[in-house]
């Protein structure tokens, strides 16, 4: 099963405008007045570190595991989307506790929900 999931962290008191900020920022790369600049090589050393056992190519944007699925990482200052394929669980969910780290909740597109009930909206 293909999915993508997608992070970004808004900045104080801007309107939550989770579809429009998937498409423009996510989807189409656009910078946003209402995001947040992430520490996008911070996330992406993370990543490499929990992931480390993967086979990594494309300068740390490509990963892929017998047996565990693959993903890519797709960033701009403002947001991290992986597009994932046959991952497991505990995979996607090692990604989305990297992201939580750095206040980032999910967003994902195929329900069109942001799980971020525990930021301070």
């Amino acid at each position: 099963m293909s999915m993508d999931l997608n992070f970004w962290k808004y900045k104080e008191n801007t309107a939550h405008d989770h579809p429009a900020i998937y498409q423009t920022a996510c989807c189409d790369g656009r910078l946003m007045e209402e995001l947040e600049t992430l520490p996008i090589d911070e996330i992406l050393k993370k990543i490499s570190v929990v992931f480390s056992d993967w086979d990594i190519q494309d300068d740390g944007k490509d990963f892929e595991k017998e047996g565990h699925g693959a993903f890519q990482i797709f960033t701009t200052s403002q947001i991290v989307r992986f597009d994932c394929c046959g991952m497991q669980e505990n995979d996607l969910n090692a990604l989305m506790d990297i992201l939580i780290d750095f206040g980032c909740p999910l967003y994902d597109p195929q329900i069109t929900t942001r799980f971020d009930s525990w930021t301070d909206r």
